[in-house]
């Protein structure tokens, strides 16, 4: 599955301004966009069509901007850009842990924007490189279905996982007993597009422990390596 050439972009911000400039930017560039301004309107777009992305600010009239991404992520997969402002460090983390994909400070330029929707949508839709990576790895139980972008249990069962966690524990799925500095994880999972903001990477560590471990306090399978990075620990087989 390839991301799709005319992607279908929902904006959710509540400044006219701001989400008039987004949208002209992006519309200029092979982009179709719906404008919301607060959790009712992003409800009714979501409810008449398909989105690919949702770009989502965090300060919005009504519910906001971490209420809506916490209910969306109860339901859906849609990936979820944030906007927050500069001083927001806490609300970007919390973005993060609810399962946003990425977020950019304003104020913003709308290339890096467009370039980050871009990031996300080809990390989302991409096809697998090689044959070997088009069906499944398997580690302590756990399947990566990299063709369906699933995870599952060693029960079987499908466990909800956001983009960019899949992509993050592919990426370490990859390179089985290798110590990967944040620096690694970040280009390996978000390009040119990755800003300096590595505790995103923390973040991203934190809620797929959350989903394999057994222990949180004490992981056996993704171990925090001091001044280095992290380690994927488990014997990855292919099938």
């Amino acid at each position: 599955m390839t991301a799709p050439a005319t992607p279908h972009i929902l904006v959710v911000e509540d400044d006219r301004e701001i989400s008039a400039l987004v949208a002209r930017y992006l519309r200029g560039n092979d982009c179709r966009v719906t404008l919301a301004g607060d959790g009712r309107e992003m409800d009714k777009a979501l409810s008449e069509g398909r989105i690919d992305l949702i770009v989502l600010d965090l300060m919005l009239p009504g519910d906001d901007g971490l209420t809506l991404c916490r209910r969306l992520r109860e339901t859906s997969q849609i990936p979820i850009l944030i906007l927050t402002a500069k001083s927001e460090e806490v609300d970007r983390i919390l973005g993060l842990e609810l399962g946003a994909d990425d977020y950019l400070a304003k104020p913003f330029n709308p290339r890096e924007l467009l370039a980050r929707i871009r990031a996300i949508l080809r990390r989302v839709g991409a096809e697998a490189p090689d044959t070997d990576e088009r069906k499944r790895l398997h580690f302590a139980g756990w399947t990566l279905d990299i063709s369906l972008r699933q995870l599952l249990s060693p029960e079987g069962a499908r466990v909800s996982i956001t983009g960019a966690e899949f992509d993050l524990l592919h990426a370490l799925c990859l390179r089985p007993g290798r110590v990967l500095s944040r620096d690694q994880l970040l280009d390996l999972t978000q390009g040119r597009a990755a800003g300096p903001f590595e505790r995103s990477i923390d973040v991203l560590v934190s809620r797929i422990r959350q989903k394999i471990e057994r222990d949180t306090r004490n992981p056996e399978y993704i171990r925090t390596i001091r001044s280095g990075g992290y380690l994927f620990t488990p014997e990855v087989t292919r099938s």
